[in-house]
């Protein structure tokens, strides 16, 4: 799984990993794999550069390095500490790590050598080698070393609930040689486990260990192998990160005509708005706008007018990334363990009239778990996609082979009515009534109240309507908007009646699956079931796209997956746009021609020279 951008963005930035398994560093004498090494990984098709490129397609390799980017950040950040899952790690700590391999944003989820120079692995996807470059070394000018990469492997599967299930089936971590490890699987066929093995970070072990405990929040700048390292901060308000001029890594084929500014910084605020008016004043240099109103009528000001200020739209950057964004009722909570509850809610929520009276038409209803790309179902399922659902018949809703999925459509006031009818209707089956102006349960008389947690004021946009238009049946929503810290925590523990989430997913979909719907993340703190799904028909699906007999199986799998999910309202589905929306002071520039799955922003952009 590639990483998505969203929220998904920076964190995804995005960006975007069962446990308990035993990891081993043996010195074991030079063992030479059987398969050749390979400069890189594709899992769909074949990569696209061969071994001797120069530089990737869609970079300008004299680009200047130099000049400042000024960023701002939502939020505040705790923690310099990149394994934990705990704390505010602060934004884009990335920067000061490397992988060992690369992602590439002209392939769909295909790693070039970054750390490692080739990777092996045999016909059946039983294990995988990597053997690092002689030349790569960590800030301190310590080379990096297998045991850095198993201690990394090792301490983030320990501390950190994503990795844990994101390499559940990897069973053992190896030095096979001097500049060689060995990871080993205890299933065969995962063809994805050689590419994400490369995608996590690799820190340093002697670092870490000269005192410093890997378990706990610090704000001690660590040593790193990546391309920056942390040259200044204020804890939670401000970060800068300064390009190295002893980066190992800045003359290969991967990174050429990257990395171009000079410092990266980060100003943190509390309020949306507020970080806007700071974009305004010239105090940052760079703004991605996610509310469609303001984007229609908020830039206005004379920087926009006369051209200091650029506004760009880039239609579908992301068409590798499908997404789903969703209200998310806690199926852990006994008032949403049924699926006419559920549905009902959908009906209540009016998206036509939001995206007319809010949205300045900017936005499409999502009716997939895969929206906005080929993986998304449609219409009635036929051939394999048929198939595997007929295999699962007794175990997935008779709806799923005769009826599309559909959302309710608002819009009108007669729409509206006609919506909330069949919302009563549906809680009403549900056992539920109307005893004046609440809705109750039938059975205890206990009103039908819950509370959204919200992890920004600018989603209210959203939630106010909507908690109005509840109320109309008579069930008491309440909105309740925490900080990131509060918000993070309650995530993680499942702390929340119904909450908002946006789920990335790539065109390669694989084991974060697993982390996202099956029913072994329902009790797995941490884990991004947030719905508490837990569905054998969903299992099985989830297996057969982890696993599949080729690349038409696996679209297939995804497919009657999304069916499934869909069917059983587990979600209330909300709105994405298909353009990414960036305003940026014209200090700027890009390549002409951006790849064909990311704007490259930060990445191959550079600052005007004077």
């Amino acid at each position: 799984m590639r990483a998505g951008f969203s929220a998904i963005a920076e964190r995804l930035t995005c960006w975007a990993l069962v446990g308990g398994l035993a990891l081993y560093g043996a010195d074991v004498s030079a063992q030479e794999p059987t398969e050749p090494f390979r400069h890189a990984v594709a899992i769909i098709g074949d990569p696209k550069y061969p071994a001797d490129f120069s530089h990737l397609d869609y970079v300008n390799p004299q680009a200047p390095k130099g000049g400042e980017l000024r960023m701002s950040s939502t939020g505040t950040f705790d923690s310099f500490n990149i394994i934990l899952d705990r704390g505010e790690v602060a934004p884009a700590l990335a920067l000061v790590y490397d992988t060992l391999l690369k992602d590439v944003d002209d392939e769909i989820s295909t790693g070039y050598g970054l750390l490692a120079e080739g990777v092996s692995f045999p016909s059946d996807y039983s294990s995988a080698t990597f053997r690092l470059r002689a030349e790569a070394k960590f800030s301190d000018g310590k080379p990096v070393t297998p045991e850095d990469v198993i201690f990394s492997f090792e301490k983030l599967k320990e501390h950190n609930p994503l990795y844990t299930s994101y390499y559940g089936h990897v069973t053992s971590a190896e030095k096979t040689g001097d500049r060689d490890v060995t990871f080993r699987f205890d299933q065969k066929n995962n063809r994805e486990l050689p590419m994400i093995l490369g995608q996590f970070p690799v820190v340093p072990k002697h670092w870490w260990e000269e005192g410093r405990d890997v378990s706990r929040t610090m704000l001690e700048p660590p040593v790193g192998s990546g391309p920056y390292r942390i040259a200044d901060f204020r804890a939670g308000a401000t970060i800068r990160y300064e390009l190295r001029d002893n980066y190992w890594g800045k003359d290969i084929n991967v990174n050429i005509g990257q990395n171009n500014f000079q410092t990266i910084s980060y100003t943190m605020f509390g309020d949306r708005d507020v970080e806007f008016e700071a974009f305004r004043s010239g105090n940052t240099d760079f703004w991605t706008e996610t509310r469609a109103a303001r984007w229609a009528t908020g830039f206005d000001f004379p920087a926009v007018k006369d051209g200091r200020v650029r506004k760009e739209e880039y239609e579908n950057p992301f068409r590798a990334t499908g997404v789903m964004q969703a209200l998310v009722p806690n199926m852990r909570r006994d008032l949403f363990k049924d699926q006419r509850v559920r549905r009902a809610l959908n009906y209540a929520l009016d998206f036509e009239e939001l995206n007319r009276t809010v949205f300045y038409g900017a936005y499409q209803r999502v009716d997939s778990f895969f929206f906005g790309t080929e993986l998304a179902s449609r219409g009635l399922a036929q051939g394999e996609e048929l198939e595997l659902l007929n295999g699962l018949k007794d175990k997935v809703p008779a709806g799923v082979f005769d009826t599309p999925y559909a959302n309710p459509v608002g819009g009108s006031p007669q729409a509206s009515r006609d919506n909330l009818r069949k919302a009563v209707g549906l809680l009403k089956e549900a056992g539920f009534e109307l005893r004046g102006n609440a809705m109750v349960n039938a059975a205890t008389g206990q009103p039908f109240r819950f509370e959204l947690l919200l992890s920004s004021p600018q989603l209210e946009v959203v939630a106010v309507p909507y908690q109005q238009q509840l109320r109309k049946i008579g069930i008491d929503m309440q909105i309740r908007t925490v900080d990131d810290a509060q918000y993070t925590n309650r995530l993680r523990s499942f702390d929340y009646d119904m909450t908002w989430n946006v789920w990335a997913q790539t065109l390669n979909p694989g084991n974060e699956q697993r982390d996202y719907w099956s029913s072994a993340a329902v009790a797995r703190e941490g884990s991004k079931n947030y719905a508490g799904i837990a569905d054998p028909a969903v299992d099985a699906l989830i297996e057969k796209i982890i696993f599949p007999r080729d690349r038409d199986q696996q679209v297939a799998a995804t497919k009657a997956m999304d069916r499934v999910l869909l069917a059983n309202d587990y979600v209330i589905p909300l709105y994405y746009g298909q353009t990414a929306r960036y305003a940026f002071w014209d200090k700027f520039e890009h390549p002409s021609e951006l790849p064909a799955y990311s704007t490259g922003f930060p990445a191959i952009w550079w600052a005007k020279t004077p």
